[in-house]
């Protein structure tokens, strides 16, 4: 049996040199690592100190930046390069995100609402086995005891727990389409968003009367009436002017040439 103390006295290359003679799973091997993975600790504390601000539990990530080091020790070959910590760093940090992506919820879930998408998960992987294929929701519901609230609950915290792509595929009236082609809707208000930024582009071809009547009655809300006594003219002509600038800011996001002045 190799003592510890001996192994520790033991430089890098000899450690490693003795851990790939060994066969895997032996008491001797597992002694060799535990050595390594003593003199390589440090890199797993530093890489979790990069999530000290995080809420996931700083010994959940010990465990899984541990893991990392243990796979980075067992699969580093000194004939490949000379330098452990260059190897294994990327592997903890690795081990670490991977934790984070499998483990983390995306968004707070309430405890009742996690157990009903966890006996979703159990339903759809029992029922995709015995019938070949996705089942439908109110087959899903069915098995899993689930009233369609709740499934729609349960698909809500799914989402929530891992992040989809929207090209993956979801079955929709028994055909898969893409989760981007089922959700979302055009905004209305994009169309008003590209004519406003047109109009911007013309607006200082208006003279400056004009400008300030526009933004009285468009942004100011001020009737024709309001805007006349402001700027010591008849209604008559504020309502002209207002034609007349709309006019010509609509035939210049038209492409055509600019109205005349103002008189």
């Amino acid at each position: 049996m190799l003592d510890a103390q001996a192994l520790a006295k033991q430089r890098d290359a000899e450690l490693f040199e003795l851990l790939w003679s060994l066969p895997a799973g032996s008491a001797q091997r597992d002694a060799v690592c535990e050595v390594l993975v003593r003199r390589y600790e440090f890199l797993v504390r530093a890489c979790v100190r990069r999530y000290q601000g995080s809420p996931e539990p700083a010994e959940d990530l010990m465990q899984a930046g541990y893991l990392g080091l243990v796979k980075a020790i067992n699969n580093f070959d000194p004939q490949l390069g000379t330098s452990v910590r260059a190897y294994a760093q990327p592997c903890i940090s690795g081990e670490i995100k991977k934790h984070f992506r499998d483990k983390r919820w995306q968004m707070h879930v309430e405890r009742p609402t996690q157990e009903l998408m966890l006996m979703m998960r159990d339903a759809r992987a029992e029922l995709s086995q015995e019938l070949g294929r996705l089942p439908l929701d109110s087959e899903l519901a069915r098995a899993a005891g689930l009233s369609a609230e709740e499934l729609g609950e349960a698909e809500g915290a799914e989402l929530a727990f891992r992040l989809r792509s929207l090209d993956a595929p979801v079955a929709a009236d028994g055909e898969a389409e893409p989760l981007g082609e089922l959700i979302g809707a055009e905004d209305p208000g994009i169309e008003h968003a590209l004519d406003m930024e047109a109009l911007w582009e013309h607006w200082a071809e208006l003279p400056e009367r004009q400008q300030r009547i526009l933004a009285m009655r468009f942004y100011g809300n001020m009737t024709q009436l309001e805007i006349g006594q402001r700027l010591g003219i008849s209604q008559m002509h504020v309502s002209r002017l207002l034609a007349g600038s709309l006019s010509q800011l609509r035939r210049r996001m038209l492409g055509g040439d600019a109205a005349p002045e103002e008189e």
